[in-house]
């Protein structure tokens, strides 16, 4: 073997020894964010999974589209942790949560699931249910302050992710005052779980997010309000609440 035949052999091998380290790595990388991903969602490989949709209280009881296309990314979601879904309805699903990862979806209103949820495991976050029309319709109370409603200007959702215990699967609230708000509370937490699972440590947190004119931007612009855990999850104060509109 001459030496330029000698050369090119080992500049194969070198070659491929550098592509075999290199996929090693590429591989190596993708496992470690999937099962970081699959610990933030509580989806290990082959689990199951609760998906609560609520119902369009002011239709005929179907779902409203932009929580179905909340579904159709949380189930896209789902299916990159390599775990099964199992889509109910918010007055079928009668079990207790921490066994299965859950995703509700909807206000109290149209959710009898999440007016549960919000009750137990948030008692300082009030939603105004009441069919009366005026400024205070699907206001937010949370803590001390009061977030109102603008149809299509200036919109709130909670994001919450919450566990019962260090072995409990979590439940992640999406509560919007408006099926848009949502859907926009599904991207938020698909596009950020990584700084999510970094800044709380797989631990509870609950977002207060405001949605800016959804009727020119649908569900993509998305401002944090801020990190209301704390007072989220603390007995509501007896003063009245101040109230915020599109300032938020």
């Amino acid at each position: 073997m001459n030496d330029d035949v000698r050369n090119i052999v080992l500049g194969l091998i070198a070659a491929g020894i550098s592509a075999a380290l290199g996929w090693l790595t590429r591989t190596y990388l993708w496992r470690r964010g999937l099962r970081r991903k699959q610990a933030f969602f509580g989806l290990p490989e082959n689990s199951e999974c609760l998906l609560v949709v609520n119902r369009d209280a002011g239709g005929d009881g179907a779902v409203h589209r932009h929580d179905v296309l909340a579904l159709l990314e949380l189930s896209a979601l789902i299916k990159d942790c390599a775990a099964h879904p199992e889509v109910v309805f918010h007055d079928t699903a009668r079990q207790g949560f921490g066994e299965r990862t859950e995703f509700c979806v909807g206000g109290p209103a149209s959710n009898r699931r999440m007016a549960a949820h919000l009750q137990s495991l948030l008692p300082g976050v009030r939603v105004n249910t009441g069919p009366e029309p005026g400024p205070d319709r699907a206001a937010f109370q949370v803590g001390s302050e009061r977030y109102r409603l603008e149809p299509g200007t200036s919109e709130h959702v909670l994001l919450a992710r919450l566990t019962g215990g260090q072995d409990a699967r979590p439940v992640f609230l999406l509560c919007g005052q408006r099926a848009i708000t949502n859907q926009a509370a599904s991207r938020y937490l698909i596009r950020h779980y990584e700084k999510l699972r970094r800044k709380h440590r797989g631990g509870s947190f609950v977002l207060l997010l405001k949605v800016v004119n959804s009727q020119a931007y649908g569900p993509d612009v998305v401002e944090l309000i801020g990190d209301v855990t704390r007072v989220a999850q603390a007995p509501l104060p007896t003063a009245p609440p101040a109230s915020h509109r599109a300032t938020g």
